[in-house]
Order: C-alpha cells, then sequence, then structure tokens
C-alpha cells in the first residue's frame, strides 16, 4: 500500500527527534503522527511503543529517563484528559518530558466528542506544570519542536508542543452508504 507523501513539517519533526536523541517513541496511533509513527518503526535506533491508553506513555518516559534514555509521547487532544493524574508524577519526580499533541476541536471539526478537551487541552497542561507551545505555521515547526526537546532534555522542563488542526489538515466525515 501507497504511503501519502509526508508534509516537509513533519518529516521535520522526524529529523529533530533524531538529532535530539530520542530513543523511544510512545504513541496511541493517530493519523496526524502517522509520518513520525511509521519512521519510528522503520529505525532500529528508535524503540517504537504502541500504548493502550496516553498516560502509559507519561510513565514510559519517566522509565526511559530513569534508563539514561529520551522519550517523546505522541498524542492526541483528547489523550490529555487521560493523562492528568499521570502528570503528578512529573511533577513529583521532576522528569524530564516531551509531548507532541496533535490538536482536535478546533478548525472545522466535524466530531462534537473532540471539542470540550481540544478547548481544555493547553489549560489542562499547563495547570498540571506542562509549558506548552503551539504551532499553526508549517515554517515554525522544526524551530518550536527543537527548542521544546532542547527545554526538556537540556533544562529538565516538561513540555508539550501543540500541532494546530489547522497545521494538521482539515479531517472529513466519510459515510458508508
Amino acid at each position: 500500500m501507497n504511503q501519502p507523501q509526508p508534509s516537509p513539517w513533519q518529516e521535520a519533526i522526524v529529523q529533530v527527534l533524531k538529532k535530539g536523541r530520542i530513543d523511544q517513541v510512545a504513541y496511541v496511533p493517530d493519523a496526524g503522527h502517522a509520518h513520525v509513527i511509521r519512521e519510528a518503526q522503520r529505525d532500529p535506533a528508535v524503540r517504537d511503543i504502541v500504548l493502550t491508553t496516553e498516560e502509559e506513555g507519561v510513565a514510559v518516559a519517566g522509565g526511559a529517563w530513569l534508563g539514561g534514555q529520551r522519550a517523546v509521547l505522541l498524542m492526541q487532544s483528547s489523550g490529555v484528559g487521560n493523562c492528568v493524574n499521570m502528570f503528578s508524577l512529573l511533577q513529583t519526580c521532576q522528569f524530564p518530558f516531551l509531548a507532541l499533541v496533535t490538536m482536535r476541536g478546533e478548525y472545522a471539526e466535524f466530531n462534537p466528542w473532540q471539542n470540550p478537551m481540544g478547548q481544555a487541552t493547553q489549560r489542562a497542561l499547563e495547570i498540571m506544570g506542562v509549558t506548552v507551545h503551539r504551532v499553526d505555521d508549517p515554517d515554525d515547526v522544526e524551530d518550536t519542536v527543537s527548542a521544546a526537546l532542547d527545554s526538556a532534555f537540556d533544562a529538565n522542563e516538561r513540555v508539550a508542543v501543540l500541532l494546530g488542526q489547522k497545521l494538521i489538515g482539515r479531517k472529513k466525515w466519510e459515510r458508508n452508504r
């Protein structure tokens, strides 16, 4: 099956993660992260970890750090709500943390179930002590993700980059008839 050609910003994320020495990529499958996930699966130097729920990824990130490795958590904005309690682990233990969050519940959202958490994502992260950066312009992705990675692993911060729904692209509901 032919994979769609990645956008330059999607490939930029892959390159930033490689340059930033990310060893583990934890994720719940998500179309917005599909290119990064595929590249992690192909790279023998990276361990890709499929999660059953996003909060497991917070523990993976902490465990990776304790084992001398760097991890990134890829999730959709709806998954942030699943992680709130686990974010206390990051605060208490002061682990570095990097998450890339594809946004839903914003621009041209067709699924009303995505709206509440999409609208609360940034505030939920900030309340739990996570610094949030947002990207809506493809030209800003590489620099923003790189800066977030440096803040997480060089300054021992907890950081999330929100990848706006306009950046990711409009999703359309398809009905089977």
